[in-house]
């Protein structure tokens, strides 16, 4: 049954009712919509905001997150103000105050098999605003499985991408994306960066398919994919057919039920999962051996000439380095390359941001022969050295 408008809904719409596209009925359509929005990031904080303003009736949230300092750059639904506040709370303080209408159900919990098909039941369409490959293809396979309209939009740097998928007439993700990339080959956005306005960019195209889908109007992205490039002002649309061997939709589906999406992808769906992959660094096969900041500092202090790897790039090296203790830089695509340049007969501390890259980096040259014992993996890398250690250094 369709929602009517009030007379103050009236006049907060008015510029939607004077367009032929969308009049009264096209409103009413909005306000009895649903939509499911999976996070309240960098893609998810714009697509909340100009759908709530918008006059979307009931949006579904999920997020299990808290604000994080570094996600004001970028997540412009939350504030400083809410730095340390479970992000459904600071959004739902902002969507309201936007639209004291809305019926706002909020989900914090990971969304994972277990709880995808419950979650996404009510819902007309889903909106993908994560940021990892699990969740992306669980997001698929389940809006495939429900028969319900997946508005798809990565970021990573300077480039973003865009498409409707799942949908009867057109692919799904899988038909273009038919198997994720090896673990560790595309990094996340606190190691690869992203540009703060470019989620604002996807994520407003993302709302602009959803608001298209719900009215039928225009030419929804089915069957398209755009590659937005920020640098070039670049948009590049191609075509993507719906494959007849995808494994998901497919005319012979081989993949008829929720899977346990962080084996299949070989990572983990969020900062809270418990998965370990099998090739992962910290496994007790490669038994990586790490040094926590404080005893490295009382080992330096000793005056133990211990040499620091820096495996970062060089612009991250501009924002802090360990150069006073003798860091020396060499990016982690650079290092087998480089290898002669390391000693093999002493011990060897190897640092990054956070540790993830300096633990593969290990991995690397364990492959390469050297030995296990004298390759020290820095805990936390130099954000927890700041932390802890030296509190001058900035924490990025």
């Amino acid at each position: 049954m369709m929602n009517k408008l009030t007379n103050d809904e009236v006049k907060r719409y008015s510029r939607h009712l004077i367009l032929p596209d969308v009049g009264l009925h096209g409103q009413e359509k909005l306000k009895s919509a649903s939509v499911l929005i999976i996070g309240a990031g960098g893609l998810g904080s714009p697509v909340l905001m100009y759908l709530a303003a918008a006059g979307v009736g009931r949006i579904g949230l999920v997020d299990y997150d808290v604000v994080d300092f570094t996600n004001l750059q970028r997540q412009i639904i939350h504030g400083t103000k809410d730095v340390g506040r479970a992000k459904l709370e600071s959004a739902r303080e902002t969507l309201l105050d936007i639209n004291p209408n809305l019926k706002l159900d909020l989900y914090p919990e990971p969304f994972t098999s277990a709880n995808a098909f419950r979650i996404m039941e009510p819902y007309d369409l889903v909106i993908d605003g994560t940021d990892n490959f699990p969740t992306r293809y669980l997001v698929n396979d389940a809006c495939v499985m429900l028969g319900k309209p997946n508005v798809y939009g990565s970021i990573f740097r300077f480039e973003g991408q865009l498409s409707v998928f799942a949908t009867e007439e057109g692919p799904c993700y899988r038909c273009l994306f038919p198997d994720p990339p090896p673990p560790g080959l595309v990094p996340n956005c606190a190691e690869g960066g992203v540009l703060g306005i470019l989620p604002g960019t996807i994520g407003a195209l993302q709302g602009t398919e959803a608001v298209k889908l719900l009215l039928g109007i225009g030419e929804p992205m089915i069957g398209r994919l755009m590659i937005y490039d920020a640098l070039e002002m670049d948009f590049t649309t191609l075509k993507v057919r719906k494959s007849d061997k995808c494994p998901v939709c497919g005319p012979n589906p081989t993949v008829t039920e929720l899977i346990d999406y962080e084996q299949f992808c070989g990572m983990p769906a969020h900062d809270h999962s418990d998965y370990t992959s099998a090739d992962s660094p910290d496994t007790a096969e490669l038994d990586i051996i790490e040094i926590t900041p404080q005893a490295l500092k009382t080992r330096l202090d000793s005056g133990e000439p211990l040499p620091i790897l820096d495996v970062r790039e060089p612009h991250e090296w501009d924002i802090s380095n360990l150069s006073r203790y003798g860091a020396f830089l060499i990016p982690k695509g650079q290092v087998v390359k480089r290898i002669a340049e390391l000693d093999n007969t002493q011990e060897l501390i190897v640092q990054c941001r956070s540790g993830g890259r300096s633990a593969d980096v290990i991995r690397q040259l364990i492959e390469q022969g050297f030995n296990r014992d004298r390759l020290l993996n820095l805990a936390g890398g130099i954000n927890r050295w700041a932390e802890e250690i030296d509190t001058d250094l900035p924490v990025y």
